[in-house]
Parts: structure tokens; C-alpha cells; sequence
């Protein structure tokens, strides 16, 4: 079951909060009074949504979503704390994040203590959250910036170098790497981020799935051997499945 409370502060914050029932109103009042001390260092006004929902699969566990919007700065974050003692995670990633957007510094570092992978074996999982967008068309370097702005793990998008599909993901040696569906063409912005030089697998949805949870891994990018387009299946906090899958036609195909 999901509450939902909504509040505003002196200095204009409008906050909204969703919390599954298993996660107390007090954890949720210490969230939003950490955050807003954070925002109220800036004094941006704006908008403020936080989810905060139960891990399933550790004791304890607690992941927040937080999407923040104003006039200066749009902010999401996603982390995953142990109960009520890792409150203060939450302001901290908010803030490292803000900083991060106003002076203009270099992507997050990775490996990120504060994200480990969402990635373990298990028995065949469903599917329980489709998102399906017009994909934009991206620079690779771009799309790493775009992953890194809203606290993805991996990032779908058009590759405007190649026209097809593809994805940014955190992994060494740099920290960004790319993903291509099969055309390996050496990257315009040489030293940005390694690529992947594997063709993407062509797959059924199926198949993916048994990848996922076979091998325990947080994520996947496939092609899909129905329409030839490129998919992001990932690992959720909850345990199921999500798909990230593109609307429209790639250009260039």
C-alpha cells in the first residue's frame, strides 16, 4: 500500500511524498527535513517529489527516489540506505549533486559507495515496469552526462554517431562505457569513455529475462529480435524487472 503526503516550507518548497506503508511517517518527516535543509542552503524554491519504498531483498533496506525541479537546477537521485540510519545519504548525494550542476564539474566517480549494483541470481522475475519514450538523439559524451544527471545506472538512447540504437553504462577503466547494437565505429571524442567492441545479442524478451536472472546481472541491452530495436532490461529494488524501450523508428536505418 502506498501513502502519499504533501507539504511546503517557509521558503516556498513544495514537497510531495509517496512511502509504502512499510516505511514509517517518521522516516519519511527526517527525509524531507534533511533534503529541505540541503535546498534551503540554495534557495531555489521549486518542486520536490520523494518515494520512499522497501527494498525487497535485504533486511531493512530502504530505497529513495528523489526528483527535485527549479528555475536553476533539475535534479534526480535514486540510493538505496539501511533504514533510518542512512537519512543523511539522501541530502548528501542531493547536494553533491546540485554543486556538481552549478559548477559545471566532471562526471560522478565510479565505482559510486553509495550505489553498489542491483544484481543477483535468482529464479525467473517479471516485467512490472514498461517505459516507453521517443529516445533521444545523443553524442555519446552526452548521453553519459544525461545518466549522470539523473542518477541512471545506464542510459538508453540514439547514437548520433552510428543512428542506432544504444547505451551508456558505469564501468571501468574511465568510468562511462558505450554499448552499440553492431555498428563499432571508433569514438569522435577519443578518451571520453571505453567501448564495448561485443555486438549486442539479439534476443527474445524471454531470453533476456533468463540472461537477467540467470547470471545475476543489474542490467542487459539487447536487441530485440522482433523489430530489430535496441532494449535496456534492468534489475528493479523491488526485485521484478523494468524495460526501457524506445517509441519511434531510429534515423538511419
Amino acid at each position: 500500500m502506498k501513502i502519499h503526503d504533501c507539504c511546503s516550507t517557509a521558503d516556498g518548497l513544495v514537497v510531495g511524498v509517496q512511502r509504502h506503508e512499510a516505511v514509517s511517517q517518521h522516516c519519511a518527516q527526517r527525509a524531507v527535513e534533511a533534503v529541505s535543509g540541503v535546498l534551503g542552503r540554495y534557495r531555489f524554491g521549486g518542486s520536490l517529489r520523494l518515494r520512499l519504498q522497501r527494498i525487497m531483498f535485504a533486511d531493512d533496506g530502504i530505497v529513495a527516489q528523489l526528483n527535485y525541479r527549479s528555475p536553476r537546477v533539475t535534479v534526480r537521485i535514486q540510493v538505496p540506505i539501511v533504514a533510518e540510519d542512512g537519512i543523511e545519504a539522501i541530502a548528501d548525494r542531493l547536494d553533491c549533486h546540485i554543486r556538481r550542476q552549478l559548477t559545471g564539474r566532471p562526471l560522478r566517480s565510479w565505482p559510486d559507495p553509495q550505489r553498489p549494483v542491483v544484481g543477483f541470481v535468482s529464479e525467473c522475475r517479471p516485467i512490472t515496469r514498461r517505459k516507453r519514450f521517443h529516445l533521444m538523439v545523443l553524442e555519446p559524451h552526452i548521453a553519459a552526462a544525461v545518466m549522470d544527471t539523473f542518477d541512471f545506472d545506464a542510459h538508453l538512447f540514439i547514437d548520433a554517431e552510428t543512428g542506432q540504437d544504444a547505451v551508456v553504462y558505469w564501468a571501468g577503466p574511465l568510468g562511462v562505457r558505450l554499448a552499440r547494437q553492431s555498428k563499432m565505429a571508433p569514438l569522435s571524442t577519443a578518451g571520453m569513455m571505453t567501448v564495448n567492441p561485443i555486438p549486442t545479442l539479439c534476443l527474445s524478451e524471454q531470453a533476456a529475462i533468463q540472461r537477467v536472472c540467470m547470471y545475476g546481472l543489474p542490467f542487459l541491452f539487447f536487441t530485440d529480435v522482433r523489430d530489430g530495436r535496441g532494449r535496456l532490461l534492468y534489475r528493479r529494488y523491488a526485485g521484478d524487472l523494468g524495460l526501457v524501450q524506445g517509441r519511434a523508428t531510429a534515423p538511419g536505418r
